[in-house]
């Protein structure tokens, strides 16, 4: 087996653990990131991270935790060979020699490479997602604004709104595709929020291979980590996760709202006015919102997909 295979391969397996793990985790982060903001004096829909899973549970029962994962579960193959053969690539051009440990720098940069690659996947798969995971919390936080029926996004006046809380009710991942390229554009309409994807996937990628790196270093006590057992594997990939979303999530928030905004009356024009919007209305928490629900799911699901790629990795020689 070639190494783009062996990639491909372990890389497939990662993402199919990562997304087990970790897509409840991200179903909340993305529900509290695009809930419309109330009117003032009346909370928000769902109140934090907590509150989200019972309602979501109480409506839609536990299979709403996974919604939209089809998406994603459908393109795991090819998002994380993307990912995993991207970074192999790189890692292969500052090789010295077959098998040599690179520097934490070095996996930084390979990082940076795969993160730009896997940008291409990832947004049109994310808005996918987003719109399916979304669509509940736009629709029930619907509200009365001087008689008429409206919804407030992060810097939205509630009445400009009214489009958000009567949009489409899509019926799977392949009925958001459909809409999309029938009425948001076409293919384009796809890659609605790729700014603020590669905002997120390129200085997030580096951050996570580069940490991953470090930490099982710094476990391993110098540079060959080939000895590392499972347990230092989960450490080093939980780490890794946490590094990711600390170093870019207000990027995530800005290609969520960016993703789930209404197509006939957008609120945004553009990246941009995205961060303005949202910082004038709610400030710096705006650029956190489903913070805790994100780190949660980093650790765990970051663990897995590490711990997974490795075992793969190892067992194909």
């Amino acid at each position: 087996m070639g190494d783009v295979a062996k990639d491909l391969a372990a890389g497939t397996i990662a993402g199919v653990a990562q997304l087990l793990v970790g897509h409840p985790f991200d179903t909340i982060k993305v529900k509290l990131q695009s809930q419309p903001r109330p009117p003032p004096g009346q909370p928000p829909h769902f109140t934090g991270a907590m509150d989200a899973v019972k309602k979501t549970v109480a409506a839609e029962g536990p299979r709403g935790l996974y919604k939209g994962m089809g998406a994603p579960l459908a393109t795991v193959a090819v998002f994380n060979a993307v990912l995993f053969t991207s970074r192999g690539q790189m890692e292969a051009l500052f090789r010295e020699s077959p098998g040599a440990q690179l520097t934490a720098g070095q996996q930084f940069i390979c990082g940076m490479g795969a993160g730009v690659a896997v940008a291409f996947v990832a947004c049109p798969t994310e808005l996918v997602k987003c719109r399916l995971q979304a669509q509940s919390a736009l629709q029930s936080a619907t509200v009365v604004v001087e008689g008429a029926p409206a919804v407030a996004m992060a810097g939205a006046p509630a009445a400009t709104a009214s489009a958000a809380a009567q949009s489409v009710k899509y019926t799977g991942p392949l009925d958001v595709a459909r809409h999309v390229l029938r009425s948001e554009g076409g293919v384009v309409g796809l890659f609605k929020g790729m700014t603020p994807t590669l905002l997120r996937e390129v200085p997030g990628n580096a951050a996570m291979f580069g940490v991953y790196e470090l930490t099982k270093q710094a476990i391993a006590g110098g540079k060959d980590t080939s000895q590392l057992g499972r347990g230092a594997q989960l450490t080093a990939g939980g780490v890794a996760g946490a590094a990711f979303w600390a170093s870019v999530y207000p990027a995530d928030v800005i290609k969520s709202v960016i993703q789930v905004d209404d197509h006939r009356n957008p609120k945004y024009r553009g990246t941009l006015d995205a961060f303005k919007k949202v910082f004038a209305a709610e400030g710096i928490k705006g650029y956190y919102r489903g913070f805790g629900p994100a780190m949660c799911r980093s650790v765990p699901a970051n663990a897995a997909c590490f711990l997974a790629y490795e075992m793969a990795r190892g067992a194909m020689g």
